[in-house]
């Protein structure tokens, strides 16, 4: 018995458009696609019309109300391009209600906001509503209530198509959707768009995770682990709001380039308020002007270095040896120095921040004070001790006992004093160790200093041991196996009192620190219970380009499940043989003869000489993180900055170039694996020297 392909409709050309049937399926959601439109527009028209003059007691909450409706009218803002809803569910039952017999049940379409008509009754369920699940998760072998689940197809923001799968109909065979397929491989000129209307379940699990819990998903390239990220925060957002506006969200990414490239995704979705940065960002203490050698910057990303710090701080507490003599009218009051050696043990057993506990000195010193008082017949309320703790002979004594620490200074010293290093690192690090570590030419200042990236982590280390670093809501860390050790402390230190969402690809690791394990990488966030998923099923890459990609990863992740590709479009793939520049643009050209983005990949090394014959032949081009237009739609990337970026098609120059500009041949597949995989329609590969004997 043939199989039944679910129904897919679409208009007729212009000419030939009878007059509308009132019962023609396509007309009726066309119709309600224009009337939920008008109803968001009368949804921001009231929030623009709220006149808050005389509801504010003062102008704090003024401003503050001000600008929660500012972000509320953004939020409302209907999006032409985008399509205000996506699909229908139909319910046999109405969700959460009693159900008369032989009652129909309700039907809600499912779009990336709500809206609502005139007397509050919804036209538009969000997505992450619970009663939207279904759209996501159910099948005919789990139906979930579901009588029809009805996708939609867009043109240019235009309602043009829709496809019904009858999920409790045993008589309908399941069928793969079409309308699905054509979404997930339309072309993209332009930043990230979001996957809100091709969440596969195995993702929606990942999204609709809970708030408390840490996740952390392994995924291969096509997984569409970072839009699961971005839709998880989404999700959080619309299920815990108010937690989350007082505690915050905070995504982080590799470079600005993957940050712009990602940043409209949220936006799209209604979220505004989501802060975006790297890790670099965040560490940001100091002016990154030097950089360190392979072998230096795995020495100061071990996670080592975070107890060479401990040491280093706590080194300035030293022990008294003399007593604190309190002055106050015509009494003196002496606290022996045994006394406060006791007093300065017990701060230092408590292991609370170093600040916090310099603070918390003149006070126990004073309570002291307050003790001989009460003894003495004297009855000293807060206010004297609290005098008693600023007496200049108090601060004296703390600033002896327990003296200020800067951070970046610190980490200076460490840096430049070998003896300093030595005594702090003995038993830590080697003497090699710490040699690799130590400038060749010390700096005068924290100002004059030539920082490297692994520095101003040090600084952000020893800046938490002094003083607690503030902890968000929740954090999504993406391509998180390229951090180092006390890269992933850092991003912890942002979490400690929320949770996480750690998104990466073991086998993309690029760096010499890169991640072994997201088990380990997991201990040094802090997150150790965090559950580990995995995505193997890729949306984005063509069939035939990752099987050729695949090919790298026995040498460079064994035991890593392969992604296995359910496009039906198996997409394009070649590789050339190139003589010239001139081979690499003829390819780009080809490229560009298809509809959507393209970019030309290379080492790094090659992009002078490629941005030259670009130009000489009239070929505009953008850099990673330029928006593309309909007029210019190639961007040239180097191989370095080419992670997390997709495009329709790509055109690989010189694999070989790419594999050779990095430290060892492990790294080079890994970047090579990474450029291999940024195709979404085709992928052609260019070269004049021979191929990676891994490629086959």
């Amino acid at each position: 018995m043939p199989r039944r392909q679910p129904p897919v409709s679409t208009p007729p050309a212009p000419s030939a458009i009878p007059a509308p049937d009132p019962l023609d399926p396509l007309t009726r959601e066309r119709a309600h696609l224009a009337a939920s439109r008008a109803a968001l527009r009368a949804m921001r028209e009231d929030v623009q019309a709220l006149d808050i003059k005389n509801v504010t007691a003062n102008w704090v909450n003024t401003v503050a109300l001000a600008h929660q409706i500012d972000e509320r009218i953004k939020a409302l803002a209907d999006l032409k391009d985008t399509p205000l809803f996506f699909g229908r569910l139909d319910y046999l039952h109405s969700p959460g209600a009693e159900q008369a017999e032989g009652a129909a049940g309700e039907q809600f379409y499912i779009g990336r906001r709500h809206v609502h008509d005139t007397d509050g009754d919804p036209m538009v369920i969000d997505w992450r509503a619970p009663v939207s699940q279904p759209f996501y998760r159910a099948s005919k072998q789990d139906p979930q209530d579901i009588a029809l689940r009805r996708r939609f197809g867009y043109t240019g923001g235009e309602l043009t198509a829709y496809e019904d799968e009858h999920l409790s109909d045993p008589a309908e065979a399941a069928t793969t959707s079409k309308l699905l397929q054509r979404e997930i491989e339309r072309p993209r000129v332009g930043p990230m768009r979001d996957i809100v209307a091709t969440i596969q379940p195995e993702q929606d699990e990942i999204v609709r995770s809970g708030l408390t819990a840490s996740l952390c998903v392994q995924g291969g390239p096509g997984t569409g682990k970072t839009a699961v990220g971005l839709h998880r925060v989404a999700y959080l957002l619309y299920a815990h709001r108010e937690r989350l506006a007082r505690t915050g969200t905070l995504v982080i990414g590799p470079n600005r380039s993957f940050l712009q490239y990602i940043e409209q995704v949220l936006p799209a979705l209604g979220e505004l308020e989501v802060r975006q940065a790297t890790v670099d960002d965040l560490v940001a203490h100091v002016e990154v002007r030097g950089t360190d050698g392979a072998a230096a910057a795995v020495v100061k990303g071990d996670a080592r270095m975070a107890e060479v710090l401990r040491r280093a701080v706590y080194s300035h507490v030293t022990m008294p040896t003399e007593p604190v003599v309190v002055v106050r009218g015509s009494r003196r009051w002496r606290v022996p120095a045994h006394e406060l050696e006791q007093l300065v043990r017990e701060l230092l057993d408590r292991d609370i921040r170093y600040g916090a506990a310099r603070e918390a000195l003149p006070q126990r010193i004073a309570h002291a004070v307050l003790v001989q008082m009460e003894r003495s017949g004297e009855a000293p309320d807060d206010r004297v001790q609290d005098s008693v703790a600023r007496n200049a002979a108090v601060k004296a004594a703390v600033k002896t006992l327990w003296p200020p620490v800067d951070p970046a200074k610190l980490v200076l010293r460490l840096l430049t004093d070998a003896d300093f290093l030595s005594a702090h690192a003995e038993g830590i690090l080697d003497e090699a160790e710490r040699k690799e570590i130590l400038w060749t030419r010390p700096a005068r200042s924290v100002k004059s200093a030539k920082w490297s990236a692994a520095d101003a982590v040090l600084i952000d280390e020893a800046t938490d041991l002094v003083r607690r670093t503030h902890s968000l809501g929740h954090v999504v860390l993406d391509e998180a196996q390229d951090l180092s050790p006390m890269q992933y402390r850092a991003v912890g230190r942002r979490c400690t009192t929320g949770s996480a969402t750690v998104l990466g690809d073991l086998a993309q690791g690029t760096t010499p620190w890169a991640t072994r394990s997201w088990q380990e990488a997991l201990t040094h966030l802090g997150k150790q219970d965090a559950l580990i998923e995995e995505l193997t099923a890729g949306f984005r890459v063509p069939t035939d380009v990752i099987t050729y990609a695949s090919r790298l990863l026995p040498h460079i992740a064994p035991g890593l499940t392969p992604v296995a590709s359910v496009r039906e479009n198996p997409g394009t793939f070649e590789i050339r043989r190139a003589t010239g520049d001139a081979d690499v643009l003829a390819a780009c050209h080809d490229a560009l003869a298809n509809e959507g983005s393209t970019a030309l990949i290379a080492a790094d090394t090659r992009i002078p000489a490629l941005t030259e014959a670009l130009a000489a032949a009239g070929t505009p081009h953008l850099t990673p993180g330029e928006e593309t237009t309909p007029d210019v739609r190639l961007t040239l990337v180097p191989a370095s900055l080419a992670k997390g970026l997709e495009y329709d098609y790509v055109v690989l120059d010189e694999p070989g170039a790419i594999v050779d500009a990095e430290p060892d041949d492990r790294t080079g597949l890994r970047r090579l694996y990474v450029c291999l995989t940024r195709a979404v329609s085709g992928l052609t590969i260019t070269h004049a020297t021979k191929l990676p004997e891994q490629l086959g």
